[in-house]
């Protein structure tokens, strides 16, 4: 395993060079990937031991999928995932698939590397005393039927009985760049 070697997956084609010149300037050989499809033919050849994640691909993929596959490939890589869409249940789910982070988008290189050398837990995080407003319920929820659908917004919409066009507007409204 070349441990200074990442695989960046990202169907933002634009942030991904951004992304992979920076971690470059830092010492790392950088793969990148924009589907699982991607990561499947470089896992055949590569071995990395960190990976950046996005978690919605193009055409609605998810990337847990990716997290998956990476760490039955390497258990021992560093896999912090890197999202617009960030909920609760998707961030246990990708802990659970073997990520040891999990960060919303917009965040940096520093973010990122910070982000690979905190893989043990930290019982020094400080609790909040707030209770989840109504809004962030329904993210959540809405979130979590996301994830559950494969990213699929009709059967997302279905699930949560609610019009595609309402839920896509929804979507639209929290989405994070």
């Amino acid at each position: 395993m070349d441990t200074r070697l990442l695989l960046l997956v990202e169907d933002d084609a634009a942030f991904a060079r951004t992304l992979a010149r920076s971690f470059e300037r830092r010492g790392y050989q950088v793969l990148t990937a924009a589907s699982a499809e991607e990561v499947k033919l470089l896992l055949q050849e590569h071995r990395p031991g960190y990976a950046v994640m996005d978690l919605k691909l193009a055409g609605n993929a998810s990337g847990l999928n990716c997290i998956q596959m990476l760490h039955e490939h390497n258990p021992e890589a560093l896999i912090v995932v890197l999202t617009g869409y960030a909920s609760i249940a998707t961030a246990v789910e990708a802990v659970k698939l073997g990520a040891c982070h999990y960060l919303a988008k917009p965040s940096n290189t520093d973010d990122i590397e910070a982000a690979f050398g905190r893989i043990a837990g930290d019982t020094e995080v400080e609790l909040t005393q707030q209770t989840s407003s109504i809004k962030t319920l329904e993210w959540e929820h809405i979130h979590e039927t996301l994830a559950d659908s494969d990213f699929n917004i009709s059967e997302a919409a279905r699930r949560l009985g609610m019009h595609r066009r309402t839920l896509a507007r929804k979507l639209e409204k929290r989405q994070v760049k």
